[in-house]
């Protein structure tokens, strides 16, 4: 079994490159089907989740001609309408397969997909994507384990969500680029990733205005075109890298990025005393001290993500005094803190929404289990920060959306490993054991 084993207590220094938005690339390459023509699209990141989409594309008949690593060719134009159903063993374990359901839907009026899965961080409803389909005309079940969706035409309607909800903004606008008339998405998501994804089908054809507020206008269209398109750098994976600067008390430049996007992430590491310097495309984090404590609640963008929430919460277990992150969008992400408590950490969870961090002044290293992608993360950052070793298993989430993780981490210095044997484990531990040494 694959885990990290990575050796701690040196400070991260250097230059990352960060790598196409997962977010995004989820969306776009879903809606890519739409059209018989060829949709051409770089800065595609190469990690699980997207692997595992694009098979599943390629299974119901679109054709992929995979470039390279981070480019990719897709045309639905050898999709069978008569059999559109989205199954296998590794869709399954993704959450983002039910954008098909909307591409397949906006389409062919008819799709059927299995029920998304993904990591276990808190209730993730799919009720507003359903309510917005059935609002486009489409009459949608759940058998068995599938989404099934069909209509006989789909009109443009005015869909107001209950909740915020990315998923379901996107999923919801990939269907009625191509309904009938006129739709209106009020309190929609404002995420990059939903502009990204909008410009996207503008780009083969589309009729979207106001991607990035809370009210999106679509004119739907007969049928899309040919695209090139590069996708947005990944925001999540641009501020674990500021946060691992800032708890290994690190000097990092990382670049391809969009500053607008880190905003909340860059006022609060300011906030805590870290130096943060922006340029065109990249932000230099620095913090050579001791960090502060500071309070947190995650919100929709443009508020603090809750995709960043363990990464901080990780820093700030470093940080002098007491903070205090309250969790608004996932009930179930702080499972990470009992693997957190092994390091010597002081957490004290409250109503399950909660955390109340006590500063200490060093993490101790241990073996820890991920939890999920992100929470898995926080952990290597932890890891990297801890006096000795640690070691983290069920690595599988963090392959799910970080493009060579450790591989990035080592050209900033971090001493890490990935290790799928005792015998490999006991080797890194004596090597960096003898370089110490000398």
């Amino acid at each position: 079994m694959e885990r990290y084993i990575i050796k701690g207590g040196k400070p991260l220094v250097g230059e990352v490159v960060i790598g196409g938005a997962k977010n995004a690339a989820l969306g776009i390459l879903a809606a890519a089907v739409m059209t018989d023509g060829v949709c051409t699209i770089d800065n595609m990141p190469n990690v699980r989740d997207i692997n595992v989409l694009l098979q599943a594309i390629q299974e119901i008949g679109a054709t992929v001609n995979r470039k390279s690593p981070n480019e990719v060719e897709i045309s639905g134009r050898g999709i069978n309408p008569d059999d559109l159903t989205v199954d296998n063993d590794f869709i399954r374990k993704i959450r983002a397969g039910y954008y098909l359901i909307g591409a397949l839907l906006g389409r062919y009026k008819k799709a059927k997909v299995v029920l998304p899965g993904g990591c276990e961080i808190g209730a993730r409803p799919i009720d507003q994507h359903i309510k917005g389909f059935r609002a486009l005309g489409a009459k949608v079940v759940i058998e068995q384990g599938m989404i099934i969706a069909e209509a006989e035409v789909l009109k443009g309607n005015h869909i107001y969500l209950d909740v915020v909800s990315v998923g379901a903004t996107i999923n919801i606008m990939i269907a009625a680029s191509m309904a009938v008339g006129n739709t209106i998405i009020e309190n929609a998501a404002k995420e990059p990733h939903i502009v990204d994804v909008a410009n996207f089908l503008n780009s083969m054809g589309a009729n979207i205005k106001g991607a990035g507020t809370d009210v999106i206008r679509i004119r739907g269209v007969e049928a899309f075109h040919n695209t090139e398109y590069s996708i947005i750098p990944d925001q999540i994976e641009a501020g674990t890298f500021m946060m691992a600067a800032a708890a290994t008390r690190g000097d990092v430049i990382v670049k391809n990025i969009i500053p607008k996007h880190m905003e909340a992430i860059s006022a609060k590491l300011l906030e805590i005393g870290a130096e943060v310097t922006e340029s065109d495309d990249a932000i230099r984090v620095k913090a050579d001290h001791r960090l502060k404590h500071t309070q947190i609640k995650t919100l929709p963008y443009p508020g603090f993500p809750t995709d960043m929430q363990p990464q901080m919460a990780v820093t700030l277990g470093l940080s002098t005094g007491t903070s205090m992150i309250v969790e608004s969008i996932f009930e179930n992400r702080f499972r990470y803190v009992e693997e957190l408590r092994k390091m010597g950490s002081n957490f004290k969870i409250l109503d399950g929404s909660t955390a109340i961090i006590t500063g200490v002044e060093k993490y101790v290293g241990a073996e820890l289990d991920a939890p999920d992608l992100r929470a898995g993360a926080a952990l290597v950052i932890a890891g990297l920060a801890a006096d000795g070793y640690t070691t983290i298993n069920q690595i599988g989430y963090i392959q799910r959306g970080y493009e060579r993780f450790e591989e990035k981490l080592r050209g900033l210095g971090g001493r890490i490993e990935k290790v799928d044997s005792d015998e490999e484990l006991n080797r890194f531990i004596f090597s960096s054991g003898s370089v110490k040494k000398n």
